[in-house]
């Protein structure tokens, strides 16, 4: 498990001139979401899946919200100064939207889903949740 130590750790040597762009990127994604799984399980979220792949589509969470199926985005940003278009443009709604369906006909499931982003931003890695967000814009 990540903790802040590690990612510390990290940041310091990027900033010591190491390239280190990838790591310091995945490992803060990494961070964001584990801290985002304790946010949902909080809010008596089922996780039923936690990166779900099919082909080169992946879906972050896949929870139950009582009867809901809901498929959670996560993420992860140092700035918190990002527009909600920049990280979910019509490809990557499109991506989402397919592999939610991949996963109802690959599960054999057969209820409602909805689609929500959470946003990690900031140092203090402030959480925003957006439920229903493709149904946004």
């Amino acid at each position: 498990m990540l903790d802040l130590y590690n990612i510390a750790e990290l940041f310091l040597g990027c900033k010591l001139g190491e390239d280190c762009t990838m790591a310091w990127h995945n490992e803060l994604g990494k961070y964001g979401e584990e801290k985002v799984n304790r946010y949902l399980l909080d809010m008596g979220y089922t996780v039923l899946e936690r990166n779900w792949k099919i082909g080169h589509k992946e879906l972050d969470f896949v929870c139950l919200d009582g009867e809901m199926l809901v498929v959670v985005e996560v993420k992860t940003r140092e700035n918190d100064k990002v527009s909600l278009f920049e990280l979910l443009d019509f490809k990557k709604k499109r991506n989402l939207q397919l592999a939610g369906a991949a996963y109802l006909t690959q599960k054999n499931i057969h209820r409602e889903i909805r689609f929500d982003l959470v946003l990690v931003s900031g140092a203090e890695m402030r959480i925003e949740y957006i439920k229903e967000v493709i149904d946004l814009f």
